[in-house]
């Protein structure tokens, strides 16, 4: 095989190309370093805006404090249990409506695909959503997270697109045999959807972790059902007011600002916890996520 030789401009090409790659992917992480970096310094420092590029006064107390926030504690396990439940629901019920839609021998099918699609462009609004919620009795609710998610029309194209794309004579072979469609959604369908259904779980779960809208507005009257988003939330919006707090004679004390301190940074701590999840799995999923995503987007 005749070997390919650079020339000088291929060289000059691949240069720059990895220079703006190598600086692109730098302006990703950076953000999330400096969030790091401000968790672990010296509560003064990152008051004082000294934290750039490297920790000052390295320490680990801010996570250790949230240990002593209980209803972090609550509001994790909220989190992660709506994020595996939901996430488990959505896959298989995207992966079996995707297969029914592909069965020529379902009743009204093309009716109900284009009924489910329309879904993505025309909503009621959040009024009527909210009442709905409401008749349903999910307000309050730890169901009123998994439930509504459950049916994602953009997911269901992805894995009805990907089914449409597998042999049929696979279908037919196990008919045959007399396997019926649960048997061979099962047995055959979900082996074969691994990419697309690792695909529409990274959305799931990157949806589910982040969701904190519908904690606010469905779990007012449950503090104990607030998602771990839902307490960032809360964090951040009360910070603390230096002026609120001034003694009377009008001096801030030393406590006083040790307290604000350690508030600030006891919340971006909080952010940081909160994302390490999702930088942890996608590494993991992003071979399926890529393949899944490419091979369910081929037709429409």
């Amino acid at each position: 095989m005749r070997e390919y030789k650079l020339t000088v401009g291929d060289r000059v090409f691949n240069f720059f190309n990895g220079l703006f790659f190598l600086l692109f992917t730098i302006v990703c992480i950076f953000p999330f370093y400096y969030l790091f970096i401000n968790t672990v310094s010296d509560n003064r420092a990152v008051q004082a805006g000294l934290v750039n590029l490297y920790p000052v006064g390295f320490h680990l107390s801010n996570y250790a404090a949230l240990l002593n926030v209980s209803e972090l504690f609550d509001a994790a396990w909220v989190t992660v249990s709506r994020t595996i439940i939901g996430t488990i629901t959505m896959v298989l019920a995207s992966a079996f409506v995707g297969f029914l839609v592909t069965q020529q021998k379902m009743f009204a099918r093309k009716f109900v695909y284009r009924f489910i699609v329309i879904t993505m462009f025309f909503n009621a609004g959040l009024i009527p959503w909210f009442t709905n919620m409401s008749m349903l009795g999910l307000t309050n609710n730890f169901w009123g997270y998994v439930i509504p998610g459950i049916v994602q029309p953009f997911n269901i194209i992805l894995a009805k697109t990907y089914i449409e794309s597998l042999p049929k004579e696979l279908e037919e072979s196990m008919s045959l045999d007399g396997a019926g469609h649960f048997t061979i959604f099962f047995k055959l369908i979900l082996p074969l959807c691994k990419p697309i259904l690792a695909t529409i779980a990274v959305f799931g779960a990157v949806g589910h972790w982040n969701s904190f809208m519908d904690s606010i507005i469905l779990m007012s009257a449950s503090p104990n059902l607030y998602t771990l988003q839902h307490r960032l939330y809360i964090y951040l919006t009360q910070a603390s007011n230096i002026g609120a707090l001034v003694s009377p004679s009008g001096q801030v004390t030393q406590e006083i600002l040790d307290s604000a301190l350690s508030g600030r940074t006891i919340r971006l701590t909080v952010a940081m916890v909160t994302i390490i999840p999702i930088l942890m799995v996608y590494p993991f999923m992003q071979r399926y996520f890529q393949k899944g995503l490419m091979l369910g987007a081929v037709k429409g």
